[in-house]
């Protein structure tokens, strides 16, 4: 058994791991997904329709790039480049707002009213507005650096659906011989798994470098849960 002080020195080291290495990480999980779940259009299915249909092109590349401006910060901020972190802020602005506009254009194209709409589509129609929201917030609290990273990455878990409903295509050969059920069942283990895990992760993140739960974690993560509750009352 584990003395209280060796205890203590291993919660230490969980810490400081968590504090330089937590953000870089995140950010990287999260581009990576996105670029597995999109790989048939970015790489091997690339004649699919989706890939001639201009509103699908633009709204992909302006998510491509917010994933990777955010895990470039990240990383212009693990290694001591402020300025530069700074100075790439107006790309993220940027892709931001084409992030926003293109998904707002995508949904008025495609879904034409609420009953129409999946659950997931519903719930995104409330996300997005929260990914823009809390990335707004994130630049007003550019000199809070507790608060804006929190603002960022939660802003950016936000938008993770898509590519989550994606990330599991590539997985689908290994249920090939198994009922259809349990190709469903493992969609919604994965998809629900890594989206909890994700936020969790943050929390993890919280108590290990604070020893509590940032109000913006906790704000972010009770409005997540609060969507999902208006989506599944409607």
């Amino acid at each position: 058994m584990a003395s209280t002080g060796e205890a203590k020195t291993d919660a230490d080291f969980a810490g400081r791991w968590m504090r330089a290495k937590y953000f870089s990480w995140i950010s990287a999980i999260t581009l990576g997904l996105s670029v597995w779940g999109f790989s048939d259009n970015l790489f091997w299915n690339v004649r699919q329709p989706s890939n001639g249909d201009p509103k699908f092109i633009v709204h992909g590349l302006f998510c491509l790039a917010w994933m990777a401006v955010f895990f470039a910060q990240a990383n212009l901020i693990r290694n001591g480049d402020v300025s530069a972190h700074r100075r790439l802020g107006v790309a993220g602005l940027l892709a931001a707002i084409g992030v926003t506009a293109s998904t707002i254009f995508v949904f008025a194209a495609v879904w034409k009213g609420w009953d129409a709409m999946t659950t997931l589509v519903r719930a995104n129609r409330i996300l997005l507005p929260s990914y823009a929201a809390f990335v707004a917030a994130a630049f007003a609290n550019r000199g809070r650096p507790d608060r804006h990273k929190r603002l960022m990455l939660l802003g950016t878990l936000f938008m993770m659906e898509p590519i989550l409903s994606r990330a599991f295509d590539p997985l689908e050969p290994l249920f090939a011989r198994l009922p259809a059920v349990y190709v469903d069942v493992g969609w919604w283990i994965f998809f629900v798994a890594v989206w909890s895990g994700l936020f969790a992760s943050l929390v993890a993140y919280d108590w290990l470098t604070d020893r509590r739960i940032h109000a913006v974690t906790l704000v972010g993560i009770g409005w997540f849960s609060a969507i999902w509750m208006i989506v599944n009352a409607t």
